[in-house]
C-alpha cells in the first residue's frame, strides 16, 4: 500500500507543477478545443468516411474499431468503477477544474484511452498519419491534465490501455 501512496504523492506534485506553469486563458481555451476532438464523434465520422472512400479496407477497419472500442470501453468502465479514484477537484483542497467532467471518477482517462486506441487503429492503415495522430493523442492527454480533470497517471494508464487494446484488436499480440 505504501507504493500506492508514493505514486499518489508524486502524481499530486506533478499535477501541481503543471497547474503552476500554465497560462490560464490560452491553455484553457486550447485544452477545451483539443479535449472536444476526443469526445467520440470524430471517430465515428472518420470510420464512416474511410469506409466510403476505401470500401474494402475501410469497412473492415470500422468493424475492428467497433469491437476494439467496445472492449476498451468495458475495461475502462470496470477500472473506473473499481478504482473509484477521485478527480483532482474532489481530491485536492481549494482546486476547481476548468470543465465539468462527464462522470465522477478519474482513473483511467477515457478521452486519452480512446485517442490512443484511435491512433493505433488508424495508423495501421494510414501510417503516414502516425506523427500527427500521436501528437494529437498526447495533446488530448495533456489537455485533460491542464483542464484539471485528471492526474498524470490517469492519462498514462489511459494511453497504455488504448494502445494495448488497439494492438490486440489488430492481432499484434498472441495470447
Amino acid at each position: 500500500m505504501k507504493w500506492l501512496q508514493l505514486i499518489q504523492q508524486l502524481d499530486i506534485q506533478t499535477f501541481n507543477w503543471c497547474m503552476a506553469r500554465r497560462r490560464r486563458e490560452q491553455l484553457t481555451a486550447l485544452g477545451r478545443a483539443i479535449s472536444r476532438t476526443a469526445d467520440g464523434w470524430l471517430y465515428l465520422v472518420f470510420f464512416v468516411l474511410y469506409g466510403v472512400v476505401q470500401p474494402e479496407s475501410g469497412w473492415a477497419l470500422a468493424q475492428t474499431a467497433s469491437l476494439a472500442f467496445g472492449v476498451e470501453r468495458a475495461i475502462y468502465w470496470v477500472m473506473k468503477n473499481t478504482c473509484r479514484r477521485n478527480r483532482p477537484q474532489d481530491a485536492l483542497d481549494e482546486f476547481t477544474s476548468f470543465i465539468i467532467p462527464s462522470d465522477t471518477f478519474s482513473f483511467p482517462s477515457g478521452h486519452t484511452s480512446a485517442a490512443f486506441l484511435f491512433t493505433v487503429l488508424v495508423t495501421s492503415q494510414l501510417p503516414v498519419l502516425l506523427p500527427f495522430l500521436l501528437g494529437w493523442s498526447v495533446a488530448v492527454a495533456l489537455s485533460r491534465i491542464f483542464l484539471g480533470v485528471h492526474f498524470p497517471t490517469d492519462t498514462l494508464v489511459g494511453a497504455a490501455l488504448g494502445t494495448l487494446v488497439g494492438f490486440f484488436a489488430l492481432g499484434g499480440f498472441a495470447l
